[in-house]
C-alpha cells in the first residue's frame, strides 16, 4: 500500500519520539474513525522499531448503539477483557477521529455513567502502566469546528502534529521547576478570581509525550484549598454534550454553584461520583499554533495563553488524592481578544494576558517559538 507520506511522518512521532517504542514491546493501536491508511502506517512504524503491533478498530455509531443499552451483565466481562488486554500491552497509540461530534449525545446520562465506571480500571491501568500517547485524527466535522476548509485544516493539523516539540523543553522544564516551587495560585479574568494550593502536588511537562498535539506543564490543586469562581470561556464537549459559559463556584475545595448553558446536564455530571465536584488537574497551555477553540479538548486545552482546569480524576504525576469516573477539562484562554487575565505564584506575576512575563518563562510565548520553528 502506498501511504501518503505525511501518514508516515506522523506514524514515526508517535512511534518514535511519543512511546518509543523498543524491540519486543507490545503496543496497542486504537483507532477510532481513522482511515486504514494511517493505522497501517502505524503499524508499519511499529514493526521498523522491532515493536510486536496491535489494532483495534471501532466506529462511533456501533458505539453509540452499544452504549444506549448499555448493561453491567453486558460490560462487565467486556471491561475485564479489555483489561487482561491491556495488562499484556508495554505501550499505546490511540487515534481518535469524529464525523460527529455529537454522537454519543442522546445516550442516557445513568447508561453514560455505567460504562465509565465499568471502564475505569482499563483506563486507569493504561494511563499509569504503558507509555502512551492520543491524538484526534483530522475530519470534515473538525474543519467545520474549526471554521476552517477541509485543506486548510489537515494542513493546520500536520504542520501542528508533527513539529519538533523537543523545542518547548527549556520553557517547560522551567515552568516545572516554578510550580514545584509554588504554593499559592491565583488565576483573575473577567468573571474569574480562583486561589488554590498546589503545594507539594509536583508537576509534568506535556510536549508531545502523552497527547498530539501538545503544549502545557500540569500540576493540581491541593483538593480541599479551591476557594472562588471561574468562568470558562471555551465551549466544551463531555460525554457527547455540548456546553457553552460553564461557571463554577468553589467552597473549600467543593463545587457548590455550577451554571452553563447546558446547566442541567452540567450537575448531572457533576454529581457522578464523591469526586467530581473537585478538581483534578490545573495546567498552563502554550502552543503557538493553537489560537482558538474548537470544541477538541486535545486542541483546546493547548491553546496559547490559556489555562485549565479537570473537575474529577487527579493523574497519578502530580496527585491531589481525588478520584473519579470524570476527567473533564474545561479551558479559559486569557489572551487580550478574549478579555485577558493573569496568572499569579506566591504573589508574583507570571503571566499577563496571555504572555509569560517572568525572564525564565518567555521561550514558552509564541513570538519565541514560532521564530525559533
Amino acid at each position: 500500500m502506498l501511504l501518503d507520506p505525511r501518514f508516515m511522518q506522523l506514524a514515526d512521532v508517535l512511534a518514535g519520539f511519543s512511546c518509543s517504542l523498543q524491540p519486543g514491546e507490545r503496543v496497542l493501536i486504537d483507532a477510532f474513525d481513522v482511515p486504514d491508511a494511517m493505522v497501517v502506517a502505524l503499524v508499519r512504524a511499529a514493526r521498523a522499531r522491532g515493536a510486536l503491533p496491535f489494532a483495534q478498530i471501532h466506529r462511533a455509531r456501533i458505539t453509540r448503539e452499544l452504549a444506549l443499552g448499555a448493561e453491567e451483565a453486558q460490560y462487565a466481562p467486556h471491561a475485564e477483557a479489555e483489561l487482561v488486554r491491556m495488562k499484556k500491552m508495554d505501550a499505546y497509540i490511540a487515534l481518535r477521529g469524529s464525523d460527529n461530534i455529537f454522537e454519543a449525545s442522546d445516550v442516557p446520562p445513568e447508561r453514560a455513567r455505567l460504562v465509565a465506571r465499568l471502564m475505569k480500571p482499563v483506563l486507569d491501568h493504561r494511563v499509569g502502566r504503558t507509555k502512551w500517547v492520543v491524538l484526534r485524527w483530522p475530519t470534515a466535522a473538525m474543519a467545520q469546528q474549526a471554521g476552517l476548509s477541509t485543506e486548510a485544516f489537515e494542513d493546520f493539523f500536520f504542520r501542528v502534529c508533527t513539529l519538533d516539540y523537543a523545542r518547548m523543553k527549556p520553557g517547560m522544564a522551567a515552568l516545572k521547576t516554578l510550580m514545584e516551587k509554588t504554593d499559592r495560585v491565583r488565576l483573575t479574568a473577567p468573571g474569574t478570581d480562583l486561589s488554590f494550593s498546589i503545594k507539594g502536588i509536583g508537576a509534568k511537562e506535556c510536549g508531545g509525550l502523552r497527547n498530539i498535539p501538545d503544549g502545557e506543564v500540569f500540576s493540581c490543586p491541593v483538593r480541599d484549598s479551591v476557594e472562588g469562581v471561574v468562568q470558562f470561556n471555551a465551549p466544551s464537549v463531555y460525554q457527547g454534550a455540548a456546553f457553552d459559559g460553564i461557571r463554577l463556584v468553589f467552597k473549600r475545595g467543593k463545587i457548590v454553584e455550577a451554571t452553563s448553558s447546558n446547566t442541567k446536564r452540567l450537575n448531572e455530571i457533576l454529581d457522578s461520583d464523591a469526586g467530581s465536584r473537585h478538581l483534578g488537574e490545573f495546567a498552563l497551555g502554550f502552543n503557538p499554533h493553537i489560537t482558538e477553540p474548537m470544541r477538541d479538548i486535545l486542541f483546546d486545552e493547548k491553546v496559547a495563553g490559556s489555562f485549565h482546569l479537570a473537575v474529577g480524576q487527579a493523574y497519578e504525576d502530580a496527585d491531589n488524592g481525588n478520584r473519579s469516573q470524570v476527567h473533564w477539562d474545561m479551558v479559559r484562554i486569557q489572551r487580550p481578544e478574549h478579555g485577558g487575565g493573569e496568572v499569579w505564584f506566591d504573589g508574583k506575576l507570571v503571566r499577563k494576558d496571555g504572555i509569560f512575563v517572568l525572564p525564565a518563562l518567555r521561550r514558552l510565548n509564541p513570538e519565541y517559538l514560532i521564530t525559533k520553528q
